[in-house]
């Protein structure tokens, strides 16, 4: 996509002039009517009320009657078009009236559909900008992205141009509308008396004049506002970004006062904005209400005078009410253009052609090999932190190779391995691969060829099967379709300039992975995690996550087959009591008392969490049953135990995360609450449903605070029917249910097997279930399915829900998975193995005989394991050696030509 137009104007001409023109033909043809409009409040007056029609004795009058009049230079002459009815007075003044009101309606309509119109173009304008910036985003160079920061380009495509947006609708029609409104108003006022006429035209034009010369200032300021205001969000940003490090350093004090500064600047703005805005505004009013004055002062003198009648002055005083409003709304357009056009210079500016990379046409079809050798030609780099160049020099490697690129403590190993995948531009020189330049190759060609792994990854929200096919979705299967359900939808594509592709289609492209169907893929990806030694961590996520399995199914039926087989092996080993199983007749105290008073688990969101405890229908249960008291009274407990062992330990104590029942944030919230209860003030409702939401959470053998009776338990048995079926009247299908003999979709793949709980209370109870699990999942061919649930774990914000050493890992594996024919790792290994993940390399190796490996190591050890070792020495020559340790050359930036080692070197 191009690059934005650098005026606002220019823009909307390029890329809505058709709209505009459709709607301005509109407010053309709607004149005539508003014109009409303006006239019939005269003949009401004077033909209808006053008699004017009838002044010679006639009974009747014409109406509707429609005559042209010739100009002389058509030869003169009067064509009656029409001879209309003829009415009594009464008739005459109900049909005028009549007539009038057809006509406020039909500018109604028209003004409907000028504005409906404009608003729908102004928002396909909107998305076509914010499309448009946000594929100009993917074009920032690195040098750009150092200098920009992510929250200010998120502010500015969400929030800075939903104004321009806005405005562009209205650019043109706006002032066209408005303009031929009150052209038209003004038009009619000079017909009924020129002294009038130019009266309102002189107020007319100071209001013009005076009005946006005065808001100028308003532009500067309203300017001033929006760089505050973008800064500010990038501030809030930088600080969520670094949000571990502002509590560590206990530096949110600072932080808040930091804050309201910038808050006090942009309240010191706005302040300055409202005192020029409102005075501005007086001023515009008073001028506006002047009009009038003359009107009722002069118009009155000519019509005492009998120059002008009545009916003209109440036509004249008519059409201007209508004058003000469109000449109001035209000045705060002028103010809304020249603010919109400073904004859209400002976004322009931060999406400047200068800090874009061209823009490449896609690749279509299979993408050819890069080749062989990998060379560098006089080559420099710097550090985007600052520094002096470094100079790599010039060198050539053949191709496919182990290469591992060595230079303890220095930079520029990792600036290399960024250069090759386009993430860093050169400070001079050029590298080729098999002859193509990088820096003029094809992105398309590039990402699909070289592949990059790095020690500090991105991944995106979604699962870990999302992370790792995020480079095989290159293009869908197919676009929009151009009719049924998508029809609407690829028009407003194609009529905003956006994509075409349809969301909902096959996105994954399994040639480059270079499998049959998915089932391939997933396993592919399955031995890559394995490989790279994610195994076990794959599996236990398999393990807890959602079994979303159909009851029926040939899986559901294994599942409970090894269900029951794990019982019987715990029951035979002597190990039954290490699960406490799901019984409808007994109390879990393994699971909370919501677990067992719902005795599954929830479908619908209202009975999940906290929010169960608001729920009208279990709590009217709970009420019959007298629990909601004694419920209650636990949750009183409940709290006031926490408040006690928390009140003194800082928030990032173990503690907090063992007695997760509150957050640190609510302990206020919750002594507050126990005051209340302390001073034997009445509860409030929400702090009944807070207490009893912690004791729904509550379970005995986890929090051991003595607090669960067993006449408590034994009533939550008894009103286990009762709650199920309060919660399916109010909502069919509320709770899943446990059944010994059928799978629970909602529950996880480890309750299905157990169909209950461990035993925390037994030593090693949980290492011991998990080892006879896995035994049993062997024996019913369950594990590949249980690592296919694993792919689904969702890796939270930014990856977040991972360990530093499985983002690691992911990113890996999305690399391989696209058989890139060079794979950059940069500093991964070092990171893997530090976790104590020792077969990274080996995988790699191991992956494809015809993918090259350059990979930036820190140490001798890890660089002896490939083929070719580079070393970028201080000085800035560079030193090749191969697998033997042998020293095939040292080659001189300065020279730019290879000399043999000598023997001190």
């Amino acid at each position: 996509m191009n690059e934005l137009e650098p005026r606002l104007f220019g823009y909307i001409w390029r890329h809505s002039k058709r709209d505009q023109f459709l709607i301005c033909g509109v407010v053309v043809a709607s004149l005539p009517f508003y014109f009409a409009s303006l006239d019939l409040p005269r003949r009401i007056v004077n033909d209808a009320i006053m008699g004017k029609a009838f002044a010679h004795g006639e009974n009747t009058a014409s109406f509707l009657e429609f005559t042209i009049h010739r100009p002389a230079w058509l030869g003169g002459g009067v064509l009656h078009a029409f001879d209309g009815f003829q009415l009594d007075r009464l008739t005459l003044l109900l049909g005028l009236s009549g007539l009038f009101l057809l006509l406020v309606l039909i500018n109604g309509a028209f003004k409907y559909w000028i504005n409906l119109a404009k608003g729908a173009l102004g928002e396909r304008m909107l998305r076509r900008l914010r499309f448009q910036l946000f594929t100009l985003m993917l074009r920032f160079k690195p040098e750009a992205l150092r200098e920009i920061k992510p929250s200010e380009t998120a502010t500015i495509i969400k929030d800075e141009v939903e104004p321009i947006g806005s405005f562009i609708g209205d650019a043109i029609v706006v002032p066209a509308y408005l303009g031929a409104q009150a052209t038209t108003a003004l038009a009619f006022i000079l017909m009924q008396n020129v002294v009038l006429g130019l009266a309102a035209a002189s107020i007319v034009g100071l209001q013009v004049i005076i009005i946006p010369r005065l808001r100028r200032e308003l532009l500067r300021l309203n300017r001033e506002r929006q760089l505050a205001s973008r800064m500010f969000a990038g501030r809030i940003g930088e600080v969520l970004d670094g949000i571990e490090a502002v509590r560590i350093n206990d530096s949110g004090r600072w932080e808040q006062a930091e804050i309201g500064a910038r808050l006090y600047s942009l309240f010191s703005l706005r302040l300055q904005i409202y005192k020029r805005k409102f005075m501005v505004k007086y001023l515009n009013n008073m001028l506006a209400q002047i009009t009038p004055f003359l009107f009722y002062a002069v118009g009155g003198v000519f019509a005492l005078r009998g120059e002008l009648d009545v009916g003209q002055l109440v036509a004249v005083l008519a059409a201007y009410r209508d004058l003000p409003p469109p000449l109001k709304e035209l000045i705060d357009w002028d103010q809304q253009r020249l603010d919109v056009e400073v904004k859209y210079e400002t976004v322009a500016a931060h999406f400047a052609p200068q800090r874009l990379r061209q823009a490449e046409p896609e690749v279509e079809g299979a993408v050819p090999r890069l080749g062989s050798p990998l060379a560098a030609d006089a080559l420099s780099l710097r550090s985007p932190h600052g520094g002096n160049a470094q100079s790599v020099g010039s060198f050539s490697l053949p191709l496919p190779a182990r290469i591992a690129v060595l230079s303890p403590g220095s930079e520029v190993p990792h600036l290399f391995a960024r250069l090759l995948t386009g993430l860093h531009t050169p400070q001079s020189g050029t590298v080729r691969i098999g002859g193509h330049d990088l820096a003029t190759l094809p992105r398309s060609v590039l990402s699909r060829r070289i592949a990059y792994a790095g020690a500090e990854p991105t991944l995106f929200g979604g699962s870990i099967r999302d992370n790792i096919v995020y480079g095989l979705r290159r293009r869908p299967a197919e676009s929009l379709p151009a009719s049924g359900a998508g029809e609407r939808e690829l028009f407003e594509a194609m009529a905003t300039g956006t994509a075409t592709d349809s969301l909902s289609g096959d996105w994954i492209d399994l040639a480059i992975a270079g499998v049959a169907n998915v089932a391939e893929l997933d396993r592919r990806i399955i031995a890559l995690l394995s490989g790279l030694g994610m195994k076990e961590d794959l599996y236990r996520f398999g393990l807890s996550a959602q079994s979303s399995i159909q009851p029926g199914s040939e899986l559901a039926q294994r599942i409970i087959a090894a269900r029951h087989r794990l019982r019987s092996h715990l029951v035979e080993n002597r190990l039954g009591d290490l699960v406490i199983p799901f019984d409808r007749r007994v109390y879990n105290v393994q699971a909370s008392v919501a677990e067992n008073l719902l005795f599954g688990v929830p479908r619908v969101p209202s009975l999940v969490g906290r929010s169960l405890a608001s729920e009208p229908h279990l709590r009217a249960v709970l009420l019959r049953q007298g629990l909601l008291d004694d419920l209650v009274t636990m949750g009183i407990n409940i709290a006031g135990n926490l408040i006690e062992i928390f009140r003194d330990l800082p928030v990032g104590h173990p503690l907090w995360r063992r007695f997760s029942i509150i957050a640190p944030d609510e302990l206020p919230e919750f002594e507050e609450r126990l005051g209340r209860v302390q001073h034997h003030r009445s509860l409030r409702h929400a702090d009944t449903e807070a207490f009893l939401a912690l004791a729904l959470y509550y379970v005995e053998p986890r929090w051991r605070l003595g607090l669960l009776e067993p006449v408590i338990m034994g009533r939550v048995v008894k009103a286990r029917e009762a709650v199920e079926e309060a919660l399916n009247a109010g909502s069919a299908g509320a709770i899943e249910l446990y059944d010994p003999e059928t799978i629970n979709r909602r529950s996880s793949i480890m309750d299905n097997l157990l169909f209950g709980r461990i035993n925390l209370t037994k030593v090693h109870a949980e290492a011991q279930v998990n080892r006879h699990v896995h035994a049993v999942i062997e024996e019913f061919g369950l594990e590949s399915d249980v690592n296919l649930r694993g792919l689904d774990f969702r890796v939270g914000n930014k990856g977040q829900s991972l360990a530093p050493y499985q983002r690691i890992v992911i990113d890996l594996a999305r690399s391989l998975v696209r058989r890139p024919e060079i794979l950059i790792v940069d500093g991964a290994i070092e990171r893997l193995e530090g976790a104590g993940l020792h077969g990274a390399i080996d995988v790699l190796f191991d992956d494809r005989a015809e993918m090259s490996v350059v990979a930036v190591v820190d140490s001798e050890a890890q660089a002896s394991r490939f083929d070719t070792i580079v070393r970028l020495q201080p000085s800035g020559t560079v030193a090749i050696e191969d697998q033997a340790g042998t020293e095939r050359a040292v080659l001189d930036p300065k020279a730019q030509e290879p000399r043999r080692a000598s023997a001190a070197e």
